[in-house]
């Protein structure tokens, strides 16, 4: 037997191609590093105007409002002059150490990376200025004028940025004292180093403080959204049960009707037996479709109401039950009592329903008021509870906020307007206006 063994050869290119997991890192810093600090270093970026609709500021007079809102520029400039005080005490030419002190903190309002990089300019031009016998590589100047650079760099800009500043204030920090500090009595590299550090750390953890409260707002907001969508859906899908029973109903009766009318004539045309012969069969194919269609918004475990839908004229059982339940409610009907749609009735029974309900758990113990107005066009109601007693006596039920969603979701559905909102007593009121069509109330 023979053994053949086969070398594949690895071609000169591709060995070049594959690097270390070590190069690979440090590609990435390095760019990294190019991102953050190199590219569009001095691209304009304005400082932004602190909002003034905040607990403090909403509180200040107009025109002081406005000054409020320059308050970051402030603080910017106060530094920028503290840090003046600072380099130009027992310092030799202050006019030379005051615009490199000053002007890299300014520059932080409309450029901040660029003005990390002329703070880090500006420490080697001060030191032949300065005391040649103080702290190195920072005068007293140069340290406040890049701690406060350094501050206001991060705050602006994101957290690996201020990592990659403290790195290269490190770098250089290290440099200077390997090359020129044996020339003098101290170095105040470690203490940069330290107060930045601790500094820096501050700022980030503000910024993910921040970030996670916009994490959590943006979530409330969407979770609110959501379930204003969730209980919009299950209203509707209420209202579709109920209109597909309400039009079911009507639409059996037609069939039914249409299938007798030819018996309670005597020897109707054949003509006349042909026209109920389509209007029966339109009626069952309607009838159909809309239990095919509308079928499909029923729950597995949903059962159709025994029962024919409430109206208007079942609003006395209603109020007998709340009254059983502790609700003081009266009832007010003006205007030539009618029948009217199907449709009207069942959504103003709901109305009705929902609002008393909101009252037996928002405002235990108190009095309501539900009145009814027949008018001409359409229907109106109008239910009020007054002001709650003593909550100390009485603890209201927190509901899960869908009364009045569904409310306006019935009204919206029938063309009607509706107003909600508290009284001057302290109660709350409700008030709907639903239309009806000329020809609906003629036919009622």
């Amino acid at each position: 037997m023979t053994e053949t063994t086969q070398t594949h050869l690895t071609p000169p290119g591709d060995g070049a191609k594959q690097r270390s997991p070590e190069f690979r890192l440090a590609a990435d810093a390095l760019r990294g590093l190019r991102q953050d600090l190199i590219h569009d270093a001095f691209a304009y970026r304005p400082l932004s105007h602190m909002r003034t609709d905040g607990p403090l500021s909403r509180r200040l007079p107009g025109r002081l409002r406005e000054y409020a809102a320059w308050t970051p520029h402030a603080m910017i400039v106060l530094a920028a002059l503290i840090a003046l005080a600072i380099g130009t005490v027992d310092q030799g030419l202050a006019l030379v150490l005051g615009p490199l002190t000053v002007i890299p903190i300014l520059v932080t309002m409309v450029r901040p990376v660029g003005a990390f990089w002329l703070s880090m300019a500006a420490t080697p031009l001060a030191l032949p200025f300065g005391d040649q016998w103080g702290e190195w590589p920072w005068l007293p100047g140069s340290f406040a004028c890049h701690l406060t650079v350094l501050t206001v760099v991060a705050l602006r800009t994101r957290r690996r940025t201020a990592a990659w500043m403290w790195v290269v204030t490190a770098a250089f920090g290290i440099v200077a004292d390997t090359l020129f500090g044996s020339q003098h009595y101290s170095t105040n590299t470690g203490p940069m180093l330290v107060v930045s550090a601790l500094v820096l750390l501050g700022v980030s953890v503000w910024h993910i403080r921040r970030e996670a409260e916009q994490k959590v707002t943006a979530q409330e907001t969407v979770t609110a959204y959501e379930r204003s969508r969730r209980t919009l859906l299950e209203e509707r899908t209420t209202i579709a049960r109920e209109l597909h029973d309400v039009v079911a109903h009507h639409m059996s009766v037609v069939a039914i009707q249409a299938e007798a009318a030819p018996y309670r004539v005597e020897n109707p045309p054949p003509e006349l037996e042909r026209a109920f012969v389509t209007i029966r069969e339109n009626a069952v194919a309607a009838l159909t479709e809309l239990r095919r269609v509308l079928g499909v918004v029923r729950a597995e475990d949903y059962e159709a109401p025994d029962a024919p839908q409430p109206t208007l004229a079942d609003l006395d059982g209603l109020l007998a039950n709340v009254r059983d339940a502790g609700l003081s409610v009266d009832k007010t009907v003006t205007g030539a009592v009618r029948e009217l749609p199907q449709g009207v009735e069942l959504s103003a029974y709901r109305i009705v329903q929902e609002a008393l309900s909101n009252t037996l758990r928002h405002a235990p113990g108190a009095s309501a008021r539900v009145e009814i107005g027949y008018v001409l066009g359409g229907l109106g109601l109008r239910i009020v509870n007054g002001a709650p007693p003593e909550l100390s006596l009485v603890k209201p039920s927190p509901g899960a906020g869908h009364g009045i969603t569904g409310m306006r979701e019935r009204v919206s559905m029938l063309n009607g307007e509706m107003t909600a909102g508290a009284t001057d007593e302290g109660g709350y009121e409700v008030t709907v206006f639903l239309p009806v069509p000329a020809a609906s109330e003629d036919g009622a």
